[in-house]
């Protein structure tokens, strides 16, 4: 555990824009994606066809209001427990961010916010004897990403 994680203060908002979901009709993985300039919200499914699109809110930054899954109440399909809680990630980006902190030894924190991803986190994610425990979570998390 010599690595080194150099925090990159992205909020959970930096990974809104593509979601990967279940899908509601085949229950393999979807995409819930938003287009800015059409300012919707799409959700397709490329093993069944599914697809539907619905009207995004978006703020004064153009940034979504709300994660794009959340426009059609579907379930993450990055989702797993660990013990008492649940370790989640919208997509791949969000999951390789996490394992990157979870896994290294040194975690370099600059320029705080109080509203960064990894200053929201909930405790156990900090934790070092969570540590091995998560990275094994992670694991089986990247198995779902093929």
């Amino acid at each position: 555990m010599n690595t080194r994680f150099a925090d990159k203060n992205f909020r959970l908002s930096d990974f809104y824009n593509e979601v990967w979901v279940v899908c509601p009709s085949c229950e393999k993985r979807a995409i819930a994606k938003a287009n800015r300039d059409a300012r919707l919200v799409r959700l397709f499914c490329v093993q069944c066809g599914y697809n539907k699109e619905v009207s995004a809110a978006f703020g004064k930054t153009g940034a979504l209001v709300t994660a794009a899954h959340g426009y059609f109440d579907a379930s993450l399909w990055l989702l797993a427990r660990f013990r008492n809680n649940i370790v989640w990630a919208y997509n791949d980006k969000h999951l390789a961010y996490l394992k990157a902190y979870i896994g290294a030894g040194l975690r370099e924190h600059k320029n705080r916010t109080h509203y960064t991803l990894l200053e929201k986190l909930p405790r156990f994610y900090h934790e070092a004897r969570n540590r091995e425990a998560l990275r094994k979570v992670i694991e089986r998390l990247e198995q779902k990403l093929n």
